[in-house]
């Protein structure tokens, strides 16, 4: 039987960044023994595949306004003790070149792989078993004794770090959740999150022949009296809408909800075919339309609204406005979305309040951690998830290790 002092159950993102953790953090002379666990042939394969291949490893902006959970505060502690910058300085100290884009996202100038290199390398030291399945795990003499297909591990403290539901072709599963109802841990029901969304036949007539047009929108979403909006791009799909505002607003919209797009964020349409028409109205209206938005999109809203061929010297003014109102105030009821095929998170997971902010550990099961996706914590686009992982797998690390020191004083 193998012997740790913890197991890490996952080799992701918030796996990876906790063992390395907890070995960095670790004062005493003789290192922990620390395992990490994942049946994927490969380590931080979510890692290689982000930011097209450049990994957004975080964002400057992060805040705890910036994530979704029933408990809204949850995070906060995790991501104070564990900054963006802190991560940052890392990537720095290992020479790792990067660029920020909008909204201060941070994105490698090479390659995704090596930010999964720095990670490995800074858990030299722990062992790693990949291609390795977990069969059952149980409370055991102070600890937890979890049945592997490589044989049995007895272990102080298991982390798990196995992520959500999303994007399965790489290997996830809802194993994690299944672990958290087995301790007696709640559950927020999971979805499909940061996700195309999808439309009935009567948008998708629209949507279908202007596949590939992409445009910047301001998407929102109104729930009571308050409203959430994403400025950013938007594309057109065979299945209905796509882009990052999409994907920002998919987090916040419910089924049976509508959203609102704005084609045309901070210009005023009826205003400017209003000056077209009094300088030159003899214009067809979808050519002076194509001057303020892509013109198979200005083409497809002037077919719809029966005024293709139409010159805008004849369109009075209301005619105008019931234009310009259809340009900025599209609304939309999503029938729902692709779903965990292209989901890149998941929104909901263990209750934050099953868990001790101050270091993941589950409040009823000592030694049992849970971080990063897994957690009801969901991160806007944007580097945001990343910098979760970091975050809470740093508190858990921070949380393993103090206790090891506790222990042994009391030795």
């Amino acid at each position: 039987m193998e012997h740790v002092d913890t197991l890490i159950l996952g080799a992701g993102a918030a796996g990876l960044f906790c063992a390395g953790s907890i070995l960095e953090l670790a004062k005493r002379p003789e290192k922990p023994r620390v395992l990490v666990i994942d049946h994927a042939r490969a380590p931080g394969e979510k890692i290689r595949i982000s930011g097209g291949g450049r990994c957004n490893f975080t964002n400057l902006a992060t805040g705890r306004d910036r994530f979704l959970s029933q408990n809204p505060r949850f995070c906060a502690s995790a991501l104070a003790g564990y900054p963006a910058s802190e991560f940052v300085a890392m990537v720095d100290r290992h020479g790792i070149a990067w660029h920020e884009k909008t909204l201060g996202q941070l994105f490698c100038d090479d390659s995704a792989r090596q930010i999964i290199d720095m990670l490995l390398n800074r858990m030299r030291g722990a062992q790693l078993w990949l291609e390795t399945a977990i069969n059952a795990v149980e409370p055991r003499d102070g600890g937890y004794l979890v049945a592997t297909s490589r044989g049995p591990v007895h272990a102080r403290n298991v982390v798990v770090a196995t992520g959500g539901k999303s994007i399965p072709k790489m290997g996830a599963t809802g194993f994690g959740y299944d672990l958290a109802r087995q301790f007696g841990l709640r559950l927020i029901e999971p979805r499909a999150a940061l996700v195309p969304l999808t439309f009935a036949e009567q948008d998708l007539d629209l949507c279908r022949p202007l596949a590939g047009v992409s445009v910047e929108a301001e998407v929102s979403h109104v729930e009571g009296r308050s409203a959430t909006r994403f400025r950013d791009g938007l594309l057109f799909t065979h299945r209905g809408l796509s882009g990052p505002a999409i994907l920002q607003i998919s987090s916040f919209w419910k089924p049976g909800d509508d959203i609102l797009v704005d084609l045309a964020p901070g210009r005023n349409t009826a205003e400017e075919l209003k000056t077209q028409r009094g300088q030159g109205g003899r214009i067809a209206v979808g050519t002076a339309l194509a001057r303020i938005l892509p013109a198979r999109l200005a083409d497809a809203i002037t077919t719809e609204l029966r005024l293709d061929g139409a010159r805008l010297a004849d369109q009075p003014n209301p005619r105008i406005e019931s234009l310009s109102q259809r340009v900025h105030r599209w609304r939309l009821r999503p029938v729902g979305s692709e779903g965990w095929r292209t989901a890149e998170v998941t929104l909901g997971g263990v209750d934050c309040r099953d868990l001790d902010a101050r270091d993941m550990q589950a409040r009823s099961q000592p030694g049992l951690y849970f971080i990063g996706e897994v957690v009801d914590v969901t991160g806007w686009l944007g580097g945001y998830n990343f910098q979760w992982a970091w975050a809470s797998a740093h508190a858990a690390a921070k949380g393993i290790v103090s206790a090891a020191v506790s222990s042994a004083a009391a030795d």
